[in-house]
């Protein structure tokens, strides 16, 4: 029986967290993290977790399960978060995924299948060699010439992600599914899509502004932190918020330049959220620019009754 689910999303900064955690109080719900980068202990700052405070007062998933090296696709993603959805809605309680990670959702919306290729461990091994000597733009242009869209949609830098895609393309060839397309079906559950937006200036100016905190908070130290202890080809390594930091510790760039770099890759990634989620998914949409913060969750709460969501208060 398909299950009935709540998803907050939208760009980086827009707002999710604190929405979440209220949509989470009105409707009786758990979170879970719809954001690839929370899985990880110890990155809090970087990633804009929740806060302690935060997670005390509604159960949180998928935050804090993994170290740092360790991965974690969207087909993990997809899998236990489709038992914590069992698992919350046989308390009687509402799941309600908060994140921006737009493969993560749509591989619940779209109820994706991945691929199950088998790793070739020889073959892994020649492309991280390739990858070492030649460096990982020229690993991404090996993709280009044999899987042009999947190259479209990973950066080059994830070395590792471009590696599974070589592999499955090695394995089944140009003539088979893509990478970057997986297959669609049905979706298990019910999802209603709650997405954040406001005005590009005041997002662009709360992305720096939010930036500017995590620099006081001591998100420099974590950064160092991982690169010191974690391979750069690591998929925690390739974090915006992180990796930014990594030419300044090297001594290649200066702090400053560090974390203009950082304000303006957070500004690009909120531009393709925004994109993927116009595009991709069917979101009712919620403009918090110009409204106080109380107004915008009574009119999402009053929505979610229209959809016959109950709410503790009725």
């Amino acid at each position: 029986m398909s299950k009935r689910v709540i998803a907050v999303v939208g760009p980086t900064a827009v707002g999710k967290t604190a929405a979440g955690i209220e949509i989470a109080r009105r409707f009786r719900g758990e979170i879970i993290s719809g954001d690839s980068m929370q899985i990880y202990k110890g990155l809090d700052i970087g990633t804009a977790k929740a806060t302690v405070q935060e997670q005390q007062m509604i159960p949180h998933h998928l935050i804090d399960l993994l170290v740092p090296g360790e991965s974690f696709s969207a087909a993990d993603f997809q899998k236990q978060a489709e038992e914590l959805i069992h698992t919350i809605t046989n308390k009687n309680k509402i799941p309600v995924i908060v994140g921006g990670t737009g493969f993560y959702i749509r591989s619940l919306t779209g109820n994706l299948t991945f691929h199950n290729t088998a790793a070739d461990i020889t073959f892994r091994i020649e492309l991280e060699k390739y990858a070492a000597e030649y460096g990982a733009k020229a690993l991404h242009t090996k993709l280009e010439l044999v899987d042009p869209v999947s190259a479209e949609s990973i950066h080059p830098n994830n070395v590792k992600k471009v590696i599974r895609a070589l592999e499955i393309n090695h394995y089944s060839g140009s003539h088979k599914r893509t990478f970057a397309h997986q297959e669609k079906n049905a979706p298990n559950n019910d999802i209603t899509l709650i997405g954040l937006t406001m005005e590009r200036e005041l997002l662009y100016n709360r992305i720096n502004e939010r930036v500017d905190k995590m620099i006081k908070a001591g998100v420099v130290e974590e950064a160092r932190w991982l690169f010191e202890n974690i391979s750069p080809q690591s998929q925690a390594a390739q974090a915006i918020g992180y990796k930014e930091f990594f030419p300044y510790f090297t001594g290649d760039i200066s702090l400053n330049d560090a974390v203009d770099l950082l304000k303006r890759n957070s500004r690009r990634y909120a531009k393709r959220q925004l994109t993927w989620f116009r595009n991709k998914e069917q979101v009712e949409w919620f403009d918090v620019t110009k409204k106080d913060f109380r107004k915008i969750i009574t009119e999402i709460i009053q929505y979610l009754e229209g959809k016959k969501f109950l709410s503790s208060n009725t």
